[in-house]
């Protein structure tokens, strides 16, 4: 190379990104050849003055390792997303969606931090901003909303003290009307602005047509009663366990044993018993109702038999629980 030409590669990018990713060698002799182009001194030589030797020991150590490349099976590029990151959880936006009667698609216009005498009761380390934002889409609402909208948001500072920025930023909002103004939105929590991604969108959709639904289930406030019935053969038996709900509307949880076959669970919406019935499969509103609201273990209050019959209860009790599963939300949090 001439004094002031850039340096490059010997090899094709392509070939040396490749041999990078399989082994080291080939960047050990990239490295060797680098140091003996520039030199000792400071200045750059022409590459035919490179000795065949090192070109030599450079293209052994390609050869080989093509060759351990061809004979080992390429694997897959692990995603540099943690699954658990990319994941919806089901429960954190069912409750912003039932204690949401306003969800709106917006972008943000625009965004004004306002004073602290404009903004009480905002926490430490945080400000509130006034953000503008045009509607896109009215998901969840009772009547129209106009094209733009108002509302206020607490945010983290960071570690220079500056808020984020959301200026141009698509959102999903979930919020109450604010009375006698129709173009503000109050959010219904602190983390009720959501970051829109096509999924977000399609899970929020989804769980609105469940909420929304003539047939939706009953919200469950607790347990009222449980007790078990034996049947004519050893081991058969029924456990039934009525659950109290906001308006009312029966709701229960069945437990059949059969002779040397495991406990089967259902769910009754009504009076009426489908013992066939599966249990609610995860991530659906019946699914959300159980598993985020009956308590962990079955309360003495509702145990009204003998002290064996409870225990088949408590067992019982037990297996459904498993069944569901956790409620999945983020830590601290208990709702809407």
């Amino acid at each position: 190379m001439y004094p002031g030409q850039a340096l490059t590669s010997i090899a094709p990018k392509t070939t040396t990104q490749t041999l990078c990713l399989t082994q080291q060698t080939y960047k050990l002799c990239m490295a060797e050849l680098f140091l003996f182009k520039t030199g000792t001194v400071g200045y750059r030589i022409r590459m035919n003055y490179v000795p065949k030797w090192l070109l030599a020991t450079c293209l052994l150590a390609t050869a080989s390792s093509l060759a351990a490349m061809q004979q080992t099976p390429p694997k897959a590029l692990e995603s540099a997303v943690s699954p658990s990151l990319t994941a919806v959880p089901y429960s954190d936006y069912a409750d912003l969606v039932v204690a949401s009667p306003v969800i709106v698609d917006a972008t943000v216009r625009s965004e004004v931090r306002l004073k602290p005498a404009e903004a009480p009761n905002v926490p430490q380390n945080a400000v509130r901003l006034y953000i503008e934002a045009d509607v896109t889409a009215l998901i969840r609402g009772t009547g129209a909303v106009p094209p733009r909208i108002g509302y206020t948001i607490d945010v983290p500072l960071d570690s220079r003290g500056r808020p984020p920025r959301y200026r141009k930023m698509r959102v999903l909002l979930f919020a109450r009307g604010v009375a006698n103004n129709q173009g503000q939105i109050q959010l219904v929590r602190s983390d009720a602005q959501r970051n829109w991604t096509a999924s977000n969108e399609a899970l929020t959709r989804r769980i609105v047509r469940e909420v929304l639904a003539p047939d939706t289930p009953p919200t469950v406030t607790g347990i009222g009663n449980a007790f078990y019935t034996s049947g004519d053969l050893p081991g058969e038996g029924e456990t039934q366990i009525f659950l109290t709900t906001a308006d009312h509307r029966p709701i229960s949880l069945n437990v059949q044993r059969r002779p040397d076959q495991p406990p089967r669970w259902s769910v009754a919406l009504s009076e009426v018993v489908d013992q066939s019935a599966p249990p609610p499969p995860r991530d659906t509103l019946l699914w959300y109702r159980l598993a985020c609201s009956l308590p962990a273990t079955l309360p003495d209050a509702a145990l009204h038999g003998s002290e064996a019959d409870n225990a088949i209860v408590a067992e019982d009790y037990a297996t459904i629980m498993s069944g569901l599963g956790s409620c999945g939300r983020a830590a601290g949090r208990t709702g809407a």
